[in-house]
């Protein structure tokens, strides 16, 4: 018995002996240098486990990021805009048959952004008001007027008295340039009536496109926007205003979409001096050069924009441009893609002379275009306005249509004896977009009804219920051929 005992007890200690040295050689190793932690002070002794799980965190959240304090600070230089009209004018409601609007009441956000008390706010939160009243965070009411508007990049510079501005905190503005995806972001405004509501989240992308592919260059970011949300500033974690909250996808939660803040100190000169933004126009249709179009065309250039269709009497076609044109540089700066030269030449003050240096056929030469002012109608301008604005209500299916007329057929090169109706916006992430509709298809039947009127679509798609499948038959004028494309209803 004495002779078990012993044993028993040798086992125990040869294996307490083996486990200790194995515990011994496999501690997890640390890094040289201070470990990065939202902690101040000295690091206490942890286990290896938790400092390992410490290295994970985002350097962004370990960099000790406070938007209270961010927030704190901002809160009183945004403001809440109510916009209202008296009515009884005609508007466009349907872009053919004017209608006449009736009382309507509207509001946003905005920010004070100098001490002469002008704010930055949307164009389509103030368009068509007779009376803006500015609601500073104090609870004060001010009436503001309307310096200036840019509806193609949906912007409003408004103006209050400079003597209760001079009391307000200016919001700082930041280089949005600099922003990356995946940096902290905060947004700042009065969604849905709660007003100085503070959201924080990420960039999710930068640069995207939604509607004119020339101007186009929204902040997206995952910070919740929500209706009242717009003209309200998009905040870095310097506390600096990166953009402007401007859309909303309906279709899903946490796509907000915003106007880059360098992009409307571009214009802010003119809207503070003219009241308008006039831009730049060539007059022509690029397309980026790309590998597959180099090497299909022969090209010997890597880079540039290349010319697939000169409008008529149009300075382009003045100065001599022509289809297969590759546009490498303007006034001596490289041209790296359709978008940078569209964003150049958008840049100018019309009138102004461009020299591009354009390779054709194998051969160098410089082109001097005289710009004209490019045109902008009120067709125009509610093609490229943000469509689901975070102030508004989604169209149905998620794509606004128009009656074909005459002039319609023709703008649009669609064949004289087509009937239908034309599809001029599609709101991102909706139900038209999933089902392959496109800006530009004709809408011919709905569920084999013909539809030959905006009245007619509006009806077939209020029937539809949640669960209902409808199949559209559509014309692409791009592609000249009829298709048929379905649409499932989802439930509320």
């Amino acid at each position: 018995m004495r002779r078990f005992v012993a044993i028993i007890i040798v086992l125990v200690g040869v294996v307490a002996f083996m486990v200790g040295l194995v515990v011994a050689g496999s501690g997890i190793r640390m890094p040289a240098g201070p470990l990065t932690t939202l902690s101040k002070g000295p690091i206490p002794d942890v286990a290896p486990v938790q400092q390992a799980a410490a290295l994970l965190v985002p350097s962004t959240l370990a960099s000790g990021i406070d938007f209270a304090e961010v927030a704190s600070r901002m809160n009183a230089a945004v403001v809440n805009v109510d916009a209202s009209s008296r009515g009884g004018r005609r508007s466009r409601g349907d872009l053919d048959e004017p209608q006449r609007e009736g009382p309507r009441q509207g509001a946003g956000s905005g920010f004070v952004i100098d001490a002469d008390g002008h704010i930055l706010t949307n164009f389509h939160v103030i368009d068509g008001a007779d009376r803006i009243t500015i609601t500073l965070s104090d609870g004060r009411r001010l009436r503001a007027r309307v310096v200036g508007t840019d509806p193609a990049i949906d912007v409003a510079l408004l103006a209050i008295d400079a003597g209760a501005a001079a009391r307000m905190p200016v919001a700082a503005l930041g280089d949005s340039d600099r922003l990356r995806v995946g940096e902290w972001v905060c947004a700042i405004g009065n969604p849905l009536g709660y007003v100085h509501s503070v959201t924080v989240g990420v960039v999710s992308f930068m640069g995207r496109k939604l509607f004119d592919n020339s101007l186009d260059d929204y902040i997206q970011t995952d910070a919740a926007i929500n209706f009242g949300n717009s003209g309200g500033p998009l905040i870095n974690a310097r506390g600096e205003v990166v953009g402007i909250n401007t859309a909303i996808s309906s279709q899903a939660n946490n796509i907000g979409f915003a106007i880059p803040i360098n992009q409307v100190r571009a214009v802010l000169p003119q809207l503070k001096t003219r009241g308008r933004v006039a831009r730049g126009f060539i007059g022509v249709t690029l397309e980026t050069v790309t590998p597959e179009l180099q090497r299909a065309l022969g090209l010997a250039t890597t880079t540039g924009a290349i010319v697939q269709e000169v409008t008529t009497d149009t300075p382009a076609e003045r100065a001599g441009l022509r289809a297969y044109d590759v546009i490498r540089s303007v006034d001596g700066r490289d041209v790296a893609s359709s978008d940078e030269l569209i964003r150049d030449v958008s840049g100018r003050t019309p009138g102004s002379v461009a020299r591009l240096q354009v390779l054709r056929d194998g051969r160098e030469q410089d082109i001097l275009v005289k710009l004209a002012e490019r045109p902008l109608d009120e067709d125009d301008v509610e093609e490229r306005r943000p469509v689901q604005p975070a102030d508004s209500t989604q169209p149905p299916l998620g794509m606004v249509v128009r009656n074909i007329d005459p002039s319609t057929a023709q703008r649009y090169g669609l064949p004289s004896a087509l009937t239908g109706v034309l599809v001029t916006r599609i709101e991102p992430a909706s139900l038209a977009q999933v089902a392959r509709v496109r800006r530009g298809m004709v809408i011919l039947e709905i569920n084999r009804r013909r539809v030959t009127s905006v009245d007619d679509y509006e009806r077939a798609v209020a029937r539809a219920r949640p669960g209902d499948v409808l199949a559209l038959y559509v014309y692409d004028p791009l592609a000249e051929q009829r298709s048929i494309l379905t649409v499932t209803i989802e439930g509320q």
